[in-house]
């Protein structure tokens, strides 16, 4: 378990600047999204407007950080023994000017820490990496992109890239490093990529995880900020699965990727495999009926887990053309063909839509139709399963494919009665 340290920060302001990829990067200003959390006659709110861009996210004061992870402690019940307090923001994290401070603080509280996303860019000395492993900090999560100096440079604005490659070396001598790239097709895949790989394997590195380019508004880009790069044409899904497969079986390293995929777990939705039902068993019957809208990426997978479950007279799936379910928009729901819908919608929990729109868009063939919030997550994606097992993830999936039919059949009409 992990208690957060938020230690804020803005993207592109307190990172040293944007990297080239950076999904920030090239934000316009924008209208408010609308998600769950606003209010129902009103589409916006902090959550979907400014939160979304991380605009407004200072860095937070040491002691105030320090504060809030304390109050946590003392006022919860943790016999996790391996409790870790996570220091992350929006920013860098490496860029935090208290940095050595707060982790000499929680260093006294006697819980080790894990720094969340941090490209290293804010270390100007080496000798900062061995202050934070004296202060505790066990576990790293450091954006690499590519073990050489030159393409951190050039991509990543970073201003020291050899010292930030030597932290990275001692951080995997002492610490459980998860490195992580940004795949682009041309630059840091290919011959590039196992260079870093053999790196990695030899400074002793625990995982690595690979993360497609977003490019284009379909594949994530809601911010108003597409292109990133003019004249870069990501991965498809296919192609970036094949990639992660091969790095995964030439290298001794924990390799995942997202949005898909993990060759260890068969995350995102290894239940989909499960056609005999050994695990499928254990999800309720479903009985209403009901449309299941979800990312293009995630919907063969769903469709194959309600055909196992023999339930497609029930329920169908509903791909809009967006990679991610929680980023799907009001201008992925204009874009169906409603007469796909059934008469109750099922939408992912976190997808950045106002429900009163999401009711009054899917509507607008005349039928009144019934649009509802699915789970949060029904899988888990690369930057999450490569600490867990596989028996994890099965149990988080039926976990949140139970909490879905319950939607279902709570939502849809029913059929069986």
């Amino acid at each position: 378990m992990q208690i957060i340290a938020d230690v804020g920060g803005i993207p592109g302001k307190d990172c040293r600047g944007f990297c080239k990829y950076c999904y920030f990067r090239k934000v316009k200003e924008s209208h408010p999204l609308g998600c769950r959390n606003c209010s129902p006659a009103k589409v916006g709110c902090e959550t979907c407007n400014e939160g979304v861009a991380e605009t407004k996210n200072e860095f937070i004061p040491p002691f105030l950080v320090a504060s809030t992870v304390q109050n946590t402690l003392m006022m919860g019940e943790f016999r996790d023994s391996d409790l870790k307090i996570n220091i992350s923001g929006g920013g860098d994290v490496s860029c935090y000017p208290q940095l050595e401070e707060l982790t000499a603080t929680f260093h006294q509280f006697g819980i080790p820490m894990h720094l969340g996303y941090t490209s290293g860019k804010g270390i100007d000395d080496v000798q900062m990496a061995s202050n934070l492993i004296n202060h505790g900090v066990e576990e790293v999560t450091f954006t690499l992109f590519a073990a050489d100096a030159g393409l951190r440079k050039k991509w990543m604005s970073d201003p020291n890239p050899e010292v930030s490659l030597e932290a990275v070396k001692r951080f995997s001598e002492s610490c459980e490093v998860h490195a992580a790239s940004v795949i682009i097709p041309g630059v840091n895949d290919g011959k590039v990529l196992r260079e870093t790989c053999v790196k990695l394997e030899d400074w002793g590195a625990e995982a690595l995880i690979l993360m497609r380019f977003a490019n284009y508004t379909h594949q994530g880009l809601i911010l108003g900020n597409e292109p990133l790069i003019k004249d870069i044409e990501p991965h498809n899904i296919h192609e970036f699965e094949e990639l992660v497969r091969e790095i995964n079986n030439e290298f001794n390293l924990r390799v995942t990727g997202t949005p898909v995929c993990d060759p260890e777990t068969e995350a995102p939705f290894a239940i989909s495999l499960d056609k005999n039902k050994a695990f499928l068993q254990f999800i309720p019957e479903i009985t209403g009926e009901a449309t299941i809208l979800t990312s293009s990426v995630a919907a063969p997978y769903i469709q194959r887990i309600i055909d196992n479950l023999e339930a497609g007279d029930k329920v169908n799936v509903y791909a809009v053309e967006k990679d991610i379910g929680c980023l799907i928009t009001i201008e992925d729901l204009k874009a169906v063909d409603l007469k796909e819908l059934k008469e109750t919608v099922i939408i992912p929990g976190r997808a950045f839509v106002h429900d009163a729109e999401a009711q009054k868009v899917l509507s607008q063939d005349g039928v009144d139709r019934l649009v509802a919030r699915g789970p949060d997550k029904l899988t888990v994606d690369g930057e999450m399963s490569s600490t867990l097992t596989r028996e994890d993830v099965i149990e988080k999936e039926l976990e949140a494919f139970r909490d879905l039919v319950g939607a279902i059949n709570f939502f849809g009409i029913q059929k069986n009665i």
